[in-house]
Order: structure tokens, then C-alpha cells, then sequence
């Protein structure tokens, strides 16, 4: 043994109850966590951990995962098993960013055409 302190390992494996991957549908960093029930103030069990609790307070407003790993300073991973796990139970949605519009706007068509006429 080295002497060092092992804490935040086996805190982080504490946390996630030796989980690597979030159960459920898999998400990605720019997805949005939104609590459910916002102003509800039922979140403040017993039974959540204080990392449940930050997400529920943080995602109050739509809120990127990868923002969120950030304000609760863990790693990725285990800031998605977190969400799944709140996900799972009800106390949060996880979605996808709407993508931005691919298509150009019908008034754009109709200046190019009309630029086109004009030559």
C-alpha cells in the first residue's frame, strides 16, 4: 500500500453503485435535463443523495448535461448514471437538442429567385 487517500474513487464508485453507464436510452452531452415538476418542492427527500438534489435545483431551467457534469464537478460518466437514475425515478427528462433548421427559409428562395430574374 502506498498511503495515498483513495476517497474520491470510492466515492464516485459509492455514488453510482458500481455503475459505468446510465440504464435507459443513452444521451449525449448537448441533450437537456429539465427538472419535472420544477416548482414542486417535493425534491427535498430524505431519500436523494446531494448530487440528486443540485441537478433537481440546476435543471429548474433547461440545462445541457455537460453543464451539468461541470456545476457538479464529476466526471461525465458519472454524471449520466446520476441523470439516468433521476430519469428513471421520474424527476427529470432528458432530450434532445432541437436541431437547428437545415432548410433555407422560403424568403431567401424568393429573394434568389427574384435576384435571378432581375439579371
Amino acid at each position: 500500500m502506498t498511503g495515498e487517500d483513495p476517497g474520491p474513487l470510492i466515492r464516485l464508485f459509492g455514488l453510482t453503485g458500481g455503475r459505468a453507464r446510465p440504464q435507459g436510452e443513452a444521451f449525449d452531452l448537448v441533450a437537456i435535463v429539465t427538472t419535472v415538476g420544477a416548482s414542486s418542492g417535493s425534491y427535498d427527500s430524505a431519500e436523494l443523495i446531494p448530487e440528486h438534489r443540485a441537478v433537481l435545483s440546476l435543471c429548474r431551467r433547461p440545462t445541457p448535461v455537460a453543464d451539468v457534469a461541470a456545476h457538479l464537478r464529476l466526471p461525465l460518466n458519472i454524471t449520466r448514471v446520476i441523470l439516468g437514475d433521476l430519469r428513471r425515478e421520474g424527476f427529470v427528462t432528458i432530450e434532445r437538442p432541437r436541431p437547428v433548421a437545415q432548410t433555407i427559409d422560403e424568403r431567401i428562395y424568393r429573394e434568389v429567385l427574384h435576384g435571378l430574374r432581375s439579371l
